[in-house]
């Protein structure tokens, strides 16, 4: 029933002709809301399709990533780093461009979908600032007292960017009043002496620099909208004076490593630019670690790192002059080497020979490549429930299991080789395993070996993702720089520790720090003073 403020109708007209045009008229306005109705589906329908076609294209960048990642250190890693990069960019914009298409104004989401989808759950250990709407004092409809029966918690993730702050070191002169001599305590040590930044700024420009990628007039630039200038030759002054301050805690880093009986190497290549000639050249970064914990050894892991301008096979020769024991590299010639004599022993990378039948596998479809690709991949499913039993235990696993597999493989690879001809990429594969085939199964009569070099490969990633930022330091130099500050912030983050936090500590403390003493500030031994 309509209330008595409703208005009302409008009289209909006695004439036919006025009848016939308003009916004409209410006839438009249906057909018309129907097209708009239909319009809408139709949009609705594109939209859908779109964002269809926009998920298929970034499952595709992300199938080409993924293959990229696994040739990334083959003899065109160059050229695959950009394309990496690239496709990193395209797949971000399109992720950004589907989550703006995604908002709830764009297209409504089923409420059976949102509650499948659910909310992220924020750390429990971020501190909390809470912020209470409350409702008016009294009901709003009749003024009577609220009493409070529920509440509803909403949490949404806030960022406050990390703020410059100043310490005023203050110390009062005291004089006595007996025998007027005066007093004054000692102005603490600074990393760099007379110098403008504290421990913890300069942890902060190194950690942004070599682990976060971000070059230094980045940086400056990044400091200048907070109000602080600082330029990029001050900085890069900084890190010069910190890298030089923390060289003994770099090679105290390299006798641990280098004392070890088993090693993983690897390099990558890095540009640098040649001083006086605008060009740049390409330098080596070389990785040697020591990393006993699948073995469960007692030896603390450490990881070092060394530049040399050229790759020729005297720069790992004299660094491993000294070393003793087993060496898990790939098939470069430069090791070869070492090998003479049987100081060292070679032990192969499976992970590399695996790769060479998955491309041949990926490229022609191979069933021969295929049951290799499956043979290899039941030894490394050997090895996954081995990690940090002992020596022993592993050496005895292996000779029950993986020796009958390696057999296998072995007579199956030579039995294949004969029925392929003999100039194709399989063969080549074939023949690239069996030619090293004592160096890839010398590990299962060893336990404190490993089926893979991928132990170096993880290690040499950050130095494949940040090399942009520092290769033109101008001369060798930069990159000497770099190797050491690598390998005291990677093998901090192998012994469990916050990178930042630790260079705060060591360079708060390494300049009045005894030289004779410098293995107080290793990693490991400050893991367990803390």
């Amino acid at each position: 029933m309509s209330s008595i403020a409703d208005p009302l109708p409008a009289p209909l007209p006695n004439d036919v002709e006025a009848l016939r045009a308003i009916i004409a008229a209410q006839a438009a306005e249906l057909a018309a809301e129907r097209r708009c109705r239909e319009a809408s589906e139709t949009e609705l329908a594109a939209a859908k399709a779109g964002l269809v076609a926009k998920a298929l294209e970034m499952e595709k960048l992300k199938i080409q990533l993924a293959r990229l990642r696994r040739m990334q250190f083959g003899s065109s890693s160059e050229k695959i780093a950009r394309e990496i990069e690239q496709l990193e960019l395209s797949l971000e914009d399109l992720e950004a461009t589907a989550g703006a298409e995604l908002s709830p104004t764009a297209l409504p989401e089923a409420p059976e979908a949102r509650a499948r989808a659910g909310r992220r759950k924020l750390p429990e250990h971020l501190p909390r600032t809470e912020i209470v709407h409350a409702p008016h004092d009294a009901c709003p409809s009749c003024g009577g007292t609220l009493r409070k029966v529920g509440e509803d918690v909403t949490e949404v993730l806030d960022y406050i960017p990390a703020r410059f702050t100043v310490i005023r070191h203050v110390r009062p002169a005291l004089s006595c009043r007996c025998c007027e001599g005066m007093v004054q305590a000692p102005m603490p040590s600074l990393p760099i002496e007379r110098g403008l930044p504290s421990a913890g700024l300069l942890a902060h420009v190194l950690i942004a620099k070599y682990c976060d990628h971000l070059p230094l007039y980045r940086q400056s630039a990044i400091y200048a909208r907070e109000g602080v200038e600082l330029e990029r030759s001050l900085l890069a002054d900084w890190v010069g004076k910190a890298a030089a301050l923390m060289a003994p805690l770099a090679n105290a880093i390299a006798q641990h490593v280098l004392a070890g009986s088993v090693l993983h190497a690897d390099d990558t290549p890095v540009p640098v630019l040649e001083p006086g000639r605008g060009k740049t050249k390409t330098g080596r970064l070389w990785v040697y670690l020591r990393d006993e914990r699948p073995h469960a050894g007692q030896g603390p892991p450490a990881v070092l790192y060394r530049y040399t301008p050229d790759r020729k096979g005297e720069h790992p020769q004299r660094e491993l002059a000294g070393f003793r024991g087993h060496l898990h590299a790939d098939g470069y010639g430069g090791f070869d080497a070492l090998y003479d004599g049987g100081r060292i022993a070679e032990v192969a990378c499976m992970a590399h020979v695996r790769r060479k039948f998955f491309d041949e596998h990926v490229e022609t479809g191979s069933p021969l490549a295929a049951e290799a690709l499956k043979r290899i991949g039941m030894l490394f499913d050997m090895e996954r429930p081995l990690v940090g039993l002992s020596a022993e235990e592993r050496r005895l696993v292996r000779q029950t299991k993986a020796r009958p597999a390696l057999d296998e493989l072995a007579a199956f690879l030579d039995a294949t080789l004969l029925r392929i001809p003999g100039k194709g990429d399989l063969a080549k594969a074939i023949r690239y395993a069996r030619s090293r085939w004592t160096a890839l199964t010398r590990y299962v009569d060893d336990g404190r070996l490993e089926l893979s070099n991928n132990a170096a490969e993880r290690a040499i990633r950050p130095l494949a993702i940040g090399r942009r930022n520092w290769m033109f330091a101008g001369s060798d130099a930069g990159g000497e720089r770099a190797a050491a500050i690598y390998t005291i912030t990677q093998t901090a983050k192998l012994n469990g520790l916050d990178p930042q936090a630790y260079l705060r500590d060591v360079l708060g403390r390494i300049a009045d720090h005894p030289i004779n003493r410098i293995t107080d500030l290793l990693p490991w031994n400050i893991a367990q003073a803390s």
